[in-house]
């Protein structure tokens, strides 16, 4: 039975060009071997998984090839590529710096950096994990660092760069590597899969990628397992979705259609048949908003390359948007994002997602009654122009009856004279009709009792613009308090609104004790505006709330705090209080 080495062993690139997903950096390195500009010390720094060790393997190698030419990938069987492929070179020295992170371990190093090398004509020295050494460690290690031989190159590597003290970054040329992107990482798969005669689907290989998280030793790692997993040397998407334990997109278009289609039931059910697969609550939760993302970049044809997924989901994501309204998918992204903050503070966790698609299952109620109220408001405000301008016009002269004009414009009893007014069809019948149960109806002229009537049921009277000032501010501030206490009876609302405000041009300053009443601003910050902008008509007001405890002004509690106020109105008090010898009753 052969020995099995894991594909990220047997397959690590051996030259830049294999390198994947990093063509950045090995352009750069490429060029600087070419032209001998080498740095004394190179950083290599990036998420695990994406080549850092690798690279600077390759550029050990490189370097001290002998038949090195203009095409520094053209080596590989000189005397120093051979030892350095069966681990035999004596001119590069790797150092895991996670288990030798002291003072004597730098000093043993720099003691082998004054030894030239044997042959050829650099020796380097790699060290990994670099960030894991001790700041004694690196403080030992600056001097070699900045000033080694002509023949030392060190190469680090670390995936914390931000734990690697200034002094040592600045000493070295970084190289940054980024994340591979999931379709870089599939092809390589699939290459790797021909060699090895296995057969693949494209979708399942994608999956991997984006289940790697950018990282190709997970990728391979993952893709080693699953074909563990097939017996038939035969990897499907079905099968490295059921192995890997990764929940399908296609639930969340499902569940997308259940909820544009306003069906709870339908969302609950494939909800519930989510977590009977073993599947966590929050990691539907934090998917869905991630469909919810897709589905909106999918709204524009220029975003639509900002998805990371396969051909045919991508084609799905863009029918399903088409069907989706924006305001939909904003909303319901911000819905699901509270439950998604919320989750873990929840003592029924289930309940809390079921209650968030039960939301969302709404929304499309909700934003229809909303545009409905908006079409009905623009309705309303096209015909109030002409509504006006029909009142306005001159009144009939069949509302004047010829025994108004020779009785000096009173209108009498006479029942021949109300006919004509009653049977005429306008706007103003029934006030005609109501005038005989008016009690001043036969001493009024028609005209004053039919505004009578008009005046019986009068429109609502919109409240007085005041001018800004700080006195009316204070004054109408104080009124909304005293309904907010009526309405909504809260100590910390009371309190927060009791404190002393001050007005800079169109903004309200407020100074607050804690975070609690900062809270209870924020809480009615919008009835509160929509209240102070009625009363001065202020569409710019505003409000700028900060807690500054120093600001407010306390009213004497202790008795000390109590005496001392009194002192500072009157210091005849003070000189009392020494004389007679007293002492504050705390």
């Amino acid at each position: 039975m052969d020995h099995f080495v894991v594909s990220a062993r047997k397959y690590r690139p051996v030259t830049f060009d294999s390198v994947v997903g990093q063509s950045h950096i090995t352009t750069t390195l490429k060029n600087a071997i070419r032209t001998n500009h080498l740095a004394q010390a190179f950083l290599f720094c990036g998420p695990r998984g994406v080549g850092k060790t690798t690279c600077a393997r390759i550029l050990a190698k490189t370097i001290n090839c002998q038949n090195l030419g203009d095409d520094v990938e053209a080596c590989g069987e000189c005397e120093s590529c051979i030892s350095f492929q069966n681990n035999a070179s004596f001119n590069i020295h790797e150092l895991d710096a996670a288990s030798n992170n002291s003072v004597e371990d730098i000093r043993n190093l720099i003691d082998q950096v004054r030894y030239p090398p044997q042959t050829g004509k650099y020796k380097i020295y790699i060290i990994d994990e670099v960030h894991m050494l001790s700041p004694a460690a690196f403080n030992a290690f600056l001097k070699t660092l900045e000033e080694p031989p002509a023949y030392a190159i060190f190469i680090l590597a670390t995936t914390e760069k931000h734990k690697i003290l200034p002094t040592i970054l600045s000493r070295c040329q970084i190289f940054d590597f980024n994340r591979i992107q999931p379709k870089d990482i599939a092809y390589h798969l699939a290459d790797i899969a021909k060699k090895e005669g296995i057969e693949t689907e494209k979708e399942a290989l994608e999956l991997i990628g984006q289940k790697a998280d950018g990282g190709l030793r997970d990728a391979l790692s993952m893709f080693d397992l699953n074909v563990t997993f097939s017996t038939d040397n035969h990897l499907t998407y079905a099968a490295v979705l059921e192995n890997l334990h990764i929940l399908d997109y296609d639930y969340y278009f499902k569940i997308t259609d259940a909820l544009t289609a306003a069906s709870v039931a339908r969302s609950l059910v494939l909800f519930d048949e989510i977590l009977r697969k073993g599947f966590d609550g929050h990691l539907f939760v934090v998917g869905l908003l991630e469909h919810f993302r897709n589905l909106l970049v999918c709204k524009d044809a220029a975003t639509v390359s900002l998805l990371q997924v396969s051909e045919s989901a991508e084609r799905k994501y863009v029918d399903q948007s088409r069907n989706a309204d924006m305001s939909f998918l904003l909303s319901a992204l911000s819905v699901a994002s509270q439950c998604d903050v919320n989750y873990k503070a929840a003592k029924n966790q289930r309940l809390h997602v079921e209650l968030c698609l039960m939301k969302l299952a709404n929304l499309p109620h909700v934003l229809q009654l909303n545009s409905h109220a908006a079409v009905d408001e623009t309705a309303k405000k096209k015909v109030e122009p002409q509504q006006q301008s029909v009142n306005n016009e001159p009144k009939a002269s069949a509302y004047e009856s010829p025994a108004s004009e020779t009785n000096g414009g009173f209108a009498t009893n006479n029942a021949q004279q109300i006919a004509p007014v009653a049977a005429k069809p306008s706007k103003l019948r029934s006030t005609t009709q109501l005038i005989p149960s008016t009690p001043s109806a036969q001493t009024l002229p028609v005209k004053e009792v039919a505004t009578l009537q008009e005046n019986k049921n009068p429109e609502p009277v919109p409240m007085a613009t005041l001018e800004l000032t700080l006195e009316n501010l204070q004054q109408v501030w104080q009124e909304f308090a005293e309904h907010r206490r009526k309405t909504k009876d809260s100590t910390t609302e009371g309190i927060a609104l009791n404190r002393a405000v001050d007005l800079v041009d169109f903004t309200i300053q407020i100074a607050l004790d804690n975070d609690p009443q900062m809270d209870a601003i924020q809480g009615m910050r919008y009835d509160l505006l929509g209240y102070l902008k009625s009363r001065f008509n202020a569409p710019k007001l505003d409000i700028n709330a900060r807690v500054a405890p120093h600001e407010v002004q306390r009213l004497p509690y202790t008795p000390a705090e109590k005496f001392n106020y009194m002192a500072e109105k009157n210091p005849y008090l003070l000189q009392l209080k020494q004389a007679l010898g007293l002492d504050v009753d705390f």
